[in-house]
Parts: structure tokens; sequence; C-alpha cells
């Protein structure tokens, strides 16, 4: 891990305890889910905040690649981004950055048979107070493929000191590279060239999906591989504005733009209420930079 010593884990704030009570205990779609997190992948659209201008379009000339058409008047007049949106901390502070930057932002979740799929639900609430054009929500078996203590039957580590040292084993094959995938069809279709992904190279679990030349490997190939960039010679953007941050500059930074942590999901394993673990990476790096900011952690912790 970038810094150099091992990793030494934090000190855990219990916070307040918040239930969660849309999913069942084993991981299922409880019926008070909020109807956008539909299993069939359908989409629903956010009511426009406020921030969202219902003017008549700055760009009229829809010759523009870059001036996506949605036919809402809520975003007609913005420029049109796809924001992969996990629930996380770091999914959530990139769709604050992308909103600031002046987007209407379609968010992107997925549903792949993770262990932690209460993150589904934070990433629902998240899209909602930060005022996402609209969410979509697709289901991927990637539970079928396995090979990950996120879609397989294998246990989660705990409370790792060597945390960025070698590919862990929840590490999920190529799941960054579907993801951004999927999130390229969206984007093509919506007009938008630009898609944002919170992907960290410097306090992470060492995904290699992770790292900046791979981010931009991706770009390259959706510039050779889709319709919209052959035909116009426009070409996407794949936006990673976390890569070269730590945790607690994060958590900083998302404080600064107003994000709201409790809505947030970090662990891999939490238990059947939703409650994080404590002890797994994502919450020993999560907690790191809280204790770092010199802020408290609003979730609640089993460990």
């Amino acid at each position: 891990m970038a810094g150099g010593g091992a990793f030494r884990p934090p000190a855990r704030s219990p916070g307040r305890c918040r239930r969660s009570t849309q999913l069942l205990s084993n991981g299922r779609l409880g019926r008070g889910l909020d109807p956008g997190l539909v299993g069939d992948g359908r989409r629903f659209a956010l009511p426009p905040p406020g921030a969202l201008s219902r003017k008549k379009s700055a760009c009229p000339d829809r010759s523009n690649p870059r001036c996506g058409d949605t036919g809402n008047p809520a975003v007609e007049s913005k420029r049109i981004a796809v924001v992969l949106l996990s629930g996380g901390m770091d999914s959530a502070v990139v769709l604050a950055i992308a909103r600031l930057q002046g987007f209407a932002c379609e968010a992107i979740s997925f549903d792949y048979g993770q262990r932690h799929r209460f993150e589904l639900e934070s990433a629902a609430r998240v899209a909602r107070a930060l005022g996402a054009a609209g969410h979509t929500v697709l289901p991927i078996d990637m539970r079928a493929i396995g090979g990950s203590a996120l879609t397989d039957d294998i246990d989660v580590p705990k409370d790792r000191s060597d945390i960025g040292e070698g590919i862990p084993v929840t590490y999920v094959p190529a799941r960054n590279t579907v993801f951004l995938s999927y999130a390229l069809a969206l984007a093509e279709v919506k007009g938008a060239w630009d898609i944002f992904i919170g992907v960290n190279a410097l306090d992470y679990s060492g995904y290699p999906d992770c790292r900046p030349e791979y981010i931009e490997a991706f770009r390259r190939m959706a510039n050779l591989a889709t319709k919209a960039s052959t035909e116009s010679g426009a070409e996407f953007q794949i936006h990673s504005p976390l890569s070269e941050m730590r945790k607690v500059d994060i958590v900083r930074k998302g404080a600064e733009l107003g994000v709201d942590f409790s809505m947030t999901h970090s662990c891999y394993d939490p238990d059947g209420e939703g409650r994080s673990c404590g002890r797994c990476d994502a919450c020993l790096l999560r907690l790191k930079g809280f204790e770092e900011a010199g802020m408290e952690d609003p979730l609640s912790y089993v460990a």
C-alpha cells in the first residue's frame, strides 16, 4: 500500500445504529424496497431537483455529438454523464463531483450477486439525494462465475494488516471491465460522452482494474469499439477523479461537497441487518479515512 509500513487497523467508533429493513436477511429484495430497485433491470427516473434547469436547451445544435437530447426538460440543458454508483462512499463522492461539474448524471448500479447486496439500497438513496437524473439497476449473475469472496462461498478476509499487497480473494474477475462496458453502452444510447467511476489506486485493496493504466486502456478501447465514436469522431472520456486520492482525502472531499456518508455502504460482509463488520478491507480502509480526517463515521459496526 502506498505510504509504506504495515497497515494499522483504525479505532472503531460505534456510530448510530441504522438498521436496513429493505433487504431480507437472505439478501433478496424485500417488499419495502424502493421501486427503482427492480430485479429485471428496468429504469426509474428520479424527480428532478431544483438545481437542474428547466430552461430550453443551451445547446440547440443536435448535430453536436456532445449535446445529448434526453427529451427530459429537467436535464436537456445539461451535459450528460454516466456515473457508476455502487452505494459506497467513493462512488457517492464521484457522483457529487460530476454534479458539481454541471453534468446531468445517469447513475448505473449492478445487482451482480454480491454478498453485500445492501449496497443497492444505499445506491438508490445516494442517487436521489445527489440529484441524479436517472438510476439504472442492472442484474448480472456473476455468482454463476464465482471465483471471488464477494460472489462465491469463500470467506471474506478479516483484520488484514497487508492491505494493498497482492490481489485479495475479494477481487471479482473482470468486474470493472463488465461494469464499464455496460456504462459505455448506456452512455452511447443516452448521448453521453463522459463516464465517471470511483476507482482508487492508493488506499485500496490491490485490484488491478482500479489502476490508472487500466482506465486509460478502457478509454482507448471505448473509442475504437463504438458506433458513436467511430461515426462522429468524438471521444468518450473515462473520469476517475479519486484515482490518486487517499481515503482521508476522499472523506474530506465528500464532506466539502455535502455528501451524507450515513447513506453509503462499504462493508463486504454485513450482518443480516446490513450492519458493517468493521473488519474487512473495505471497512478498515473506510474507518482509517474517517479517523485520519478527524471525523466520526456515521455508520454502526458489529465489531
